[in-house]
């Protein structure tokens, strides 16, 4: 009788090494070879690799908002695919939001079956924010759809590519119906090249070390992931916390929102459940269940390990719990191409339910929204140009240090904003302003960051301004004291030619859908600082002095918000008057947290 022998530790970590080496080296293949800004600036992609299953042993990360959700999009091809039915050099296309396959339909991934010695031994996989999938609106998402035939092509977990050739007549379809089929197509085929990078290292890595040490190492990654995860859990504080907040609107109805949590933490498991959440809206924030698992993922491996990396194992000891049909787990066909909104509630009520006994690991609230963009028109050659981008924005601040300013937000991770280069060499826009948002807000004992301005001017004759920035009604929240920050929102300044730029915008929302725009005239994206954390009357005067000295902050704002005076010609700190009016504000300590407690 043969015997098969466990693999020494050694071996098992340079597999495992191997596999995320292997996972973003597609990473970077992906980015070198697509089309889009989206994707090679921004990096709003992801490529995994799965076991046979669908079950994710190693991933490269550009947006946090897909970590995990890879494995829903090939456990939603197996299904459909029975793995006896796939072939060496198969790839299947999948964008269905309702069924694990994305997030929205701009969302695509491609996954392909890795053959060794005739089976199937892992998948290779990718996730990328194509910038045009069609639909009724330039770039595929827009605020005013309802219902996701609106939002462009849906791939049903279908097959593209048969024993290696392309479908042509699928291919044909799709650049048949997107206003940029050059670049989409690029956008695919860079996809299928990260696929089969992938593939070639994995292949590699059975050869080396064979098929049943090969099968024997998946196991123990997704085991050693679960034991791991389990340690971490541990460490946290038990018991069932609450948390509720309101999102601004669904684009269609001024009718805020309201979504909850509740948060369950035992030796065993770590639960998130939203039940009493809204049911799903007429209008495209609405996200389905693949999104809500990624946030609460997401909220799991940065309060647990954010170092160590992902896979199955790691999320075995978290529980989803959601009804269907709510604004979290919308079902067909409910649009979604602004899923991004409620996702990312999903992560912050998570984040606020656990910020009042996880101090040392999370921040108050930040900007949140993606804040998402899109200018789109015809250059002065008569081609359509299509701008599609994420904002940062300021960042809460924790018990410890001021927040972040100018960072992207946690649905988008590790990821980064247009280059202002790219969008002047790609695009007819000129870009007048890029600078913080230095609104007084978000003031503690430490401070929010500051968000951003950036001022878009349109060079072409005509344009198209779409924007969805959450926030813009319900600012980022503050934490043990401290003030809440300032909202997100977009401003649109029309030129006049007799005046110049006008002083007041035109507009100021949230929300756009398809605004014209026309030569000379700015658009204005604001995003919003953090929360602040703590009482600002216990802010060290030195600090608040530092800030005015960096025009941060006026001396009569820091007189105001801190109660430091300083001295309007030297810029030190009047240490008498000071303690003489922070005596005078002195206000009682809030009670707990009304949007979190404990239960």
């Amino acid at each position: 009788m043969c015997i098969l022998m466990q693999p020494d530790p050694f071996t098992l970590e340079i597999i495992r090494e191997q596999l995320i080496a292997a996972a973003e080296e597609s990473f970077i293949t992906m980015g070198r070879a697509s089309q889009s800004p989206i994707i090679y600036e921004v990096l709003d992609y992801a490529c995994a690799l799965t076991d046979p299953a669908g079950d994710l042993i190693a991933q490269a990360n550009g947006v946090p908002g897909f970590l995990g959700t890879l494995t829903f999009a090939v456990k939603a091809i197996i299904e459909k695919h029975p793995l006896r039915t796939m072939r060496p050099g198969d790839i299947f296309v999948t964008n269905d939001p309702y069924i694990g396959g994305g997030n929205h339909l701009s969302d695509v991934a491609l996954i392909a079956p890795i053959f060794f010695e005739g089976q199937i031994v892992a998948f290779s996989v990718n996730k990328a924010h194509w910038t045009e999938v069609g639909g009724m609106a330039a770039g595929s998402w827009t605020t005013d759809s309802t219902e996701i035939y609106q939002e462009g092509l849906q791939f049903p977990a279908i097959l593209l590519y048969r024993a290696g050739e392309p479908i042509q007549s699928l291919i044909d379809l799709i650049a048949a119906n997107v206003r940029t089929p050059d670049r989409t197509l690029g956008d695919l085929y860079a996809g299928v090249a990260a696929l089969r990078s992938g593939e070639r290292r994995v292949i590699e890595i059975c050869q080396r070390y064979g098929l049943a040490t090969f099968r024997q190492a998946l196991t123990a990654i997704l085991d050693y992931g679960e034991r791991s995860a389990r340690q971490a859990l541990a460490e946290l504080p038990k018991g069932t916390f609450f948390a509720e907040e309101w999102i601004d609107d669904d684009g269609l109805s001024p009718d805020p929102i309201y979504v909850c949590v509740t948060v369950t933490i035992s030796d065993e498991a770590f639960v998130a459940d939203y039940t009493g959440s809204a049911p799903q809206v007429r209008g495209p924030i609405n996200c389905t269940r693949t999104r809500l698992h990624s946030a609460c993922r997401s909220m799991f491996k940065a309060i647990t390990d954010p170092q160590s990396p992902s896979n199955e194992g790691w999320f075995r000891p978290l529980k989803v719990i959601c009804p269907e049909g709510t604004i979290f787990t919308a079902r067909r066909p409910a649009p979604v191409s602004t899923y991004w909104e409620t996702g990312a509630y999903a992560v912050d009520l998570i984040w606020r339910a656990l910020f009042p006994v996880l101090p040392d690991r999370l921040s108050a609230g930040h900007s949140l929204s993606v804040c998402g963009t899109i200018i789109s028109g015809q250059d002065e050659e008569g081609k359509t140009f299509i701008l599609v981008e994420p904002q940062a924005g300021g960042w809460g601040a924790t018990a410890t240090r001021d927040g972040e300013s100018g960072l992207v937000v946690v649905g988008d991770g590790e990821t980064y904003i247009m280059p202002v280069e790219i969008c002047e060499d790609r695009y007819p826009l000129l870009v007048d302003r890029f600078t913080f948002n230095l609104t007084p807000a978000g003031a503690g004992r430490y401070r929010g960051g500051f968000g951003l301005v950036r001022d878009y001017r349109v060079l072409c004759e005509k344009a198209e301004l779409t924007t969805t920035f959450g926030r813009h009604r319900y600012p980022p929240w503050g934490g043990a004291g401290g003030q809440d920050g300032s909202p997100n929102g977009v401003a649109v300044i029309p030129l006049s030619a007799a005046k110049g730029p006008q002083s007041e915008p035109a507009v100021w929302r949230g929300k756009l859908a398809r605004y014209p725009l026309h030569r000379g005239d700015v658009a204005r994206l604001v995003t919003g600082g953090g929360g602040g954390y703590g009482d600002p009357l216990t802010r060290d005067p030195l600090l608040v002095q530092q800030d005015v000295r960096n025009e941060f902050l006026t001396v009569a704002d820091a007189r105001r918000l801190y109660g430091v005076v300083l001295d309007p010609q030297s810029l030190t700190v009047d240490q008498a008057a000071t303690a003489a009016l922070r005596q005078s504000l002195v206000r009682p300590m809030p009670a707990a947290e009304s949007s979190s407690t404990r239960r």
